[in-house]
């Protein structure tokens, strides 16, 4: 399935490091929505990217947004990822059926068993109002959320 802008986004229901559940149809009419395809928690660019979100964190609470990164990693690997890296949005583990929500986004990698890296912007209305992904090894770019955000 390819999302295009305009979509309404594919709605799921994830567990994140704290063991809630979390669902993105939760938020519409409360909140935008940026949601963080990454492929594997501890791994550098991975990390690294999540870190720079992190520390980045204000823009994305300063214009009302929800935060939500989702690996195939399991809840317990997704709550020490979190911990080590003081997080604080939310990890969510795509873990079973594995990579469901990746699949639902047309970004799961069948021959890694993984997500590629893809961001998906959602509007209040649950709409898709901008993605980027990247080829595999490569590092999305902050300013492309920065823009993202600024056009909700």
């Amino acid at each position: 399935m390819t999302l295009i802008i305009g979509d309404l986004a594919p709605d799921f229901e994830l567990v994140n490091q704290f063991g809630e559940n979390v669902k993105l149809s939760d938020f519409r009419g409360k909140k935008n929505v940026v949601i963080v395809f990454y492929p594997l928690s501890f791994s550098g660019i991975c990390t690294g990217e999540l870190c720079e979100l992190r520390d980045n964190f204000s823009a994305f609470q300063d214009a009302a947004v929800e935060l939500l990164a989702i690996s195939v990693d399991s809840k317990f690997v997704q709550k020490l990822f979190a911990e080590h890296e003081k997080y604080e949005f939310n990890v969510l583990a795509d873990f079973w059926p594995h990579g469901a929500v990746a699949k639902q986004y047309g970004v799961f990698l069948e021959e890694h068993g993984f997500a590629n890296r893809a961001t998906f912007v959602i509007n209040l209305d649950g709409e898709l109002v901008a993605k980027f992904v990247t080829a595999p090894g490569q590092a999305r770019s902050l300013d492309e959320y920065k823009k993202a955000i600024a056009a909700l």
